[in-house]
């Protein structure tokens, strides 16, 4: 976020740094966790913060993926378009990070690991919705045709979209800010320990 401001920074976006920095030395013992004999099974987890940035509206993707317990891949972007409704922002995010999951398959079919039906955990009922439907109807007529994407892959049965509370919502870190309880509680349940 900080880096959007580089060609023109001001006093406010030096505190907001400075407080990134405080972060990051209080953390400089936290670790990922990678614990011995995991499964191989491969979840995604993915958000979309509607309208996020207040400057252009444009909603923040957030996505991670775990491969057994193990968190292996994580992102955070601005989407490149502004979505109409939290509906689209989340089929948009949701979306990419489909993407992702193939590569990952196809990265691990390298090793002889073959998975199929590799759930995308998401929080929006439309938005699941929205995949399961192959009707395209006028409430939808806007979302691009590359979005589409997403409904190819799971009729194919690459991966399956399911419904996750957002209390369980790993994604959910990469979107919003958070109080610092509810960002510790997630950052261990993505396996972000400390190293003692």
């Amino acid at each position: 976020m900080c880096a959007r401001f580089q060609a023109n920074p001001k006093e406010s976006h030096l505190t907001v740094v400075k407080r990134i920095l405080k972060y990051l030395k209080g953390t400089a013992c936290s670790g990922l966790w990678y614990p011995l004999g995991a499964s191989p099974s491969l979840i995604g987890y993915s958000d979309a913060d509607y309208g996020g940035y207040k400057i252009d509206r444009k909603s923040t993707s957030g996505a991670c993926h775990l491969l057994g317990s193990s968190l292996v891949s994580w992102h955070s972007k601005k989407q490149a378009c502004v979505a109409l409704s939290t509906t689209e922002a989340e089929y948009i995010a949701t979306r990419n990070y489909c993407a992702q999951i193939l590569l990952m398959k196809q990265q691990l079919e390298d090793y002889n690991i073959f998975l199929n039906h590799i759930p995308l955990k998401c929080d929006n009922t439309s938005a699941i919705n929205l995949t399961k439907n192959p009707i395209m109807h006028s409430r939808i007529k806007h979302i691009e045709i590359r979005h589409h994407f997403l409904r190819d892959h799971i009729s194919k049965g690459h991966c399956e979209i399911e419904y996750v509370d957002t209390k369980c919502q790993l994604a959910y870190i990469f979107t919003k800010p958070l109080a610092k309880d509810r960002c510790y509680e997630l950052r261990r349940d993505l396996g972000i320990l400390k190293i003692s």
